[in-house]
């Protein structure tokens, strides 16, 4: 698990604490999916459909997670949804016990996979989700799309207080999101989380008291990336001829907050 007071530069990734000298940010985590595989000192493989515990995931999802359809590619990270033998397949990775981490500015650099039914996914969740569960964990949804609302990004907070309908989160309709690659953001503060893309604030979250039930943030986090298909967010119609589809990550960094936050 990384710490502030070093840094390690292997490969594609950084963890600790490194200045950039163009803006003199600390980077205290990056990955730029340079090479061949997965870098397993920083990831995990989720795989399987959820059962017996979580069947579907907890949304009804169509997907079976395959590590087969993780790769990295040309610079990217790519998560691949497809239906094979009658089945659906896709990818899901996560960080935990390995890069886990209180406050600072995520950014990551993506491109979507946007077929009708596929819901690509670049979130968070407490590293204490195996002791006391969701929602008590909290959930920052940096990134969620789906399919068949086009031109639309979800960013989104789960607390005990607010959970699965939440009221803490926001659709922000972005003109040509499917097209290229953009920049998601995140900025995480003992006091208040905002999303923005590519530069432009879309939602700012202040809870109304601080406490575990509004505020379950002040704690390590670590991160989710994966594309779902169908289920209760994805819909019940998916385009089978859309696929296979990909989702491409170009980068995942985190600096730490500036000092006027």
């Amino acid at each position: 698990m990384f710490k502030y007071s070093r840094f390690i530069i292997t490969g594609s990734f950084i963890i600790g604490t490194l200045f950039s000298a163009k803006s003199q940010e600390k980077i205290i985590f990056q990955d730029d999916f340079d090479g061949d595989s997965l870098n397993m000192n920083v990831w995990n493989y989720e795989e399987g459909d959820g059962c017996p515990n979580l069947c579907g995931w907890g949304n009804n999802e169509e997907q079976v997670y395959n590590r087969n359809y993780v790769e990295v590619k040309d610079g990217n990270l790519v998560i691949t949804a497809l239906k094979k033998d009658g089945e659906y397949y896709s990818g899901k990775i996560n960080s935990k016990d390995k890069v886990e981490f209180t406050y600072g500015v995520i950014e990551v650099k993506a491109k979507l996979a946007t077929a009708k039914g596929l819901w690509p996914a670049i979130w968070m969740l407490g590293s204490d989700i195996s002791e006391v569960g969701w929602p008590a964990s909290g959930e920052i949804d940096i990134l969620e799309y789906i399919g068949r609302e086009r031109e639309k990004v979800f960013t989104s907070l789960h607390t005990p207080a607010s959970h699965g309908n939440t009221i803490n989160t926001k659709k922000t309709r972005i003109e040509n999101i499917e097209e290229g690659y953009h920049t998601y953001k995140a900025v995480w503060t003992e006091e208040y989380i905002e999303f923005f893309v590519d530069g432009q604030s879309l939602y700012k979250f202040v809870p109304r008291k601080y406490d575990e039930q509004h505020y379950p943030f002040k704690k390590d986090f670590y991160f989710l990336i994966n594309v779902a298909v169908g289920g209760n967010l994805g819909g019940a119609e998916i385009n089978v001829e859309a696929l296979p589809d990909k989702f491409y990550i170009d980068y995942i960094k985190v600096t730490e907050l500036p000092a006027d936050m």
